[in-house]
């Protein structure tokens, strides 16, 4: 078979011959320069491989209500145990108020008592902060 095509352009090398300077890559510089300036491709962005569907974003408001409510659930367990763990009997006198109750809830009617009173602090706090972005 012979083959029709035009022999590549330039001098003929023989096997083993280290490659001609000039290739098909370069281009002639038109300025003074004798060397041949090689072609670049165009800068592109790099091109990320194709992957799967992207997961979808799982942290929605159940999502999180139902965090939530599997906490509370455990705090729960814990105070009971808490509770159970400390039946001792404590009076308790308040202004003209005596009470007795076990030591675990003694412990936590007083941890609910400053959770109230630092709520109500914040509110008061809120409320001041409202007040001035409402005149500003």
């Amino acid at each position: 078979m012979t083959s029709n095509a035009a022999p590549a352009p330039g001098p003929e090398r023989a096997p083993g011959d280290a490659p001609a300077e000039t290739s098909p890559d370069t281009v002639p510089d038109s300025g003074t320069s004798a060397t041949p300036q090689p072609v670049t491709a165009p800068e592109t962005a790099p091109v990320a491989p194709e992957t799967a569907a992207p997961t979808p974003n799982l942290a929605t408001r159940t999502g999180f209500t139902w965090t939530a409510l599997v906490a509370a659930a455990v705090l729960g367990v814990l105070l009971l145990i808490f509770i159970l763990q400390n039946p001792d009997k404590t009076r308790i006198a308040l202004f003209f108020w005596t009470l007795t109750l076990p030591l675990g809830v003694t412990i936590l009617l007083s941890g609910i008592a400053g959770a109230l009173l630092m709520g109500l602090v914040g509110g008061w706090r809120i409320l001041q902060l409202r007040r001035v972005v409402k005149k500003g």
